[in-house]
């Protein structure tokens, strides 16, 4: 009787790299409508920003006519452009946000 013994065979794996998604920065611009109230108010349910930091955030895209929010992979930064034009569109204020590649 013969006690054949399947062979052994090591696998490896080859020297896999994840690449790092591309980052992109959530831009939000100054307009002449949207409150600032309801600019704050963004930053602080859809950024999720503390208190000071929209305030901040929001001065700085009244003054100098646009601050980054946040940086992100691209479908949540996409997410949240969607979220902020769809806030602003309810509200009636015609408030931007752009993506730009870091």
């Amino acid at each position: 009787m013969s006690t054949d013994v399947p062979s052994q065979q090591v696998v490896t794996k080859e020297d896999q790299r994840v690449a790092t998604p591309p980052m992109f920065k959530v831009v939000m611009h100054n307009d002449d409508y949207s409150t600032m109230e309801f600019v704050v108010e963004v930053l602080l349910t859809v950024f999720h920003k503390s208190a000071a930091e929209a305030e901040r955030i929001m001065l700085t895209i009244h003054h100098k006519g646009a601050d980054v929010c946040g940086v992100y992979p691209f479908a949540v930064a996409e997410t949240k452009v969607h979220k902020v034009h769809t806030l602003a569109r309810e509200a009636g204020y015609p408030l931007r946000c752009s993506l730009e590649e870091v």
